[in-house]
């Protein structure tokens, strides 16, 4: 059973349409965002319950609580199916590919940036990737409860269904790339962040329509993906509201 901790995670979970089991609270515990928390329990009717110290720690682990666990059921991850079919219909402009992302600390941060830049839709990859735990949620500081999620068993082949369906296949790759703020990003876009160590694996880059780079100007020549994935999404964002049009 999942738990999410910390206040600004719980709060977020509360405001998005997921199901709740139960708030626990260490009795207590004040603070404005504890405050809201409760008002907002107390206005949905939510089951919650106050415990002492003891009792609230052995329930929430050694983890940065903040005196505040929300218990849900797991979440529901898109079918591959189900989710191609949605985006058949709906007119997402953006989502992101994530390719064995295995560090959950990464994971969570990719999904908060995508959150933020205004991703709905998040395709990751069925083996090899991090699950997505208590410390995902924590670290995505509650995006994850607004992010739709498909795991697929394999991204090459779903891609090829992407691309049926209208998006333009992007990927993050130092090899026969441009510099990212080139194209116009117009268009349905599916942007491929690659593994922490190896990057985009070489099939999923044949496959891609267009490949971007950061420029480096220090010795080292790579950036965290967590890092990476926010320079080139708000990239995106920010041309697309700029109106611009692709140019083929």
């Amino acid at each position: 059973m999942p738990k999410f901790f910390g206040r600004k995670p719980v709060l977020e979970l509360l405001k998005s349409n997921q199901e709740i089991l139960k708030i626990y609270f260490q009795r207590g515990i004040k603070g404005d965002v504890i405050d809201e928390i409760k008002g907002i329990v107390i206005r949905q009717k939510l089951p919650w319950q106050e415990l002492h110290q003891d009792k609230f720690k052995k329930l929430a682990g050694e983890g940065n609580h903040q005196g505040v666990v929300a218990l849900t059921p797991e979440k529901r991850l898109l079918e591959e199916d189900e989710c191609l079919e949605m985006l058949s219909k709906k007119q997402d402009d953006m989502i992101i590919l994530l390719d064995s992302i295995q560090d959950t600390h990464n994971l969570g941060a990719i999904l908060r940036t995508a959150e933020c830049a205004g991703v709905k839709t998040v395709i990751t990859t069925k083996f090899n990737s991090a699950p997505l735990n208590e410390t995902v949620s924590k670290v995505s500081a509650g995006a994850l409860n607004h992010l739709q999620v498909c795991a697929v068993r394999n991204l090459a082949e779903y891609i090829k269904k992407l691309k049926e369906i209208g998006y333009w296949i992007g990927a993050s790759s130092l090899e026969e790339s441009i510099d990212y703020s080139e194209p116009d990003y117009s268009g349905k876009i599916a942007f491929i962040m690659g593994n922490e160590e190896k990057g985009v694996r070489r099939l999923l880059l044949q496959l891609s329509d267009f490949k971007v780079k950061i420029p480096m100007r220090g010795k080292i020549q790579s950036l965290n993906v967590s890092v990476a994935a926010g320079i080139l999404l708000f990239e995106i964002m920010k041309k697309k509201s700029s109106g611009r049009h692709r140019v083929d």
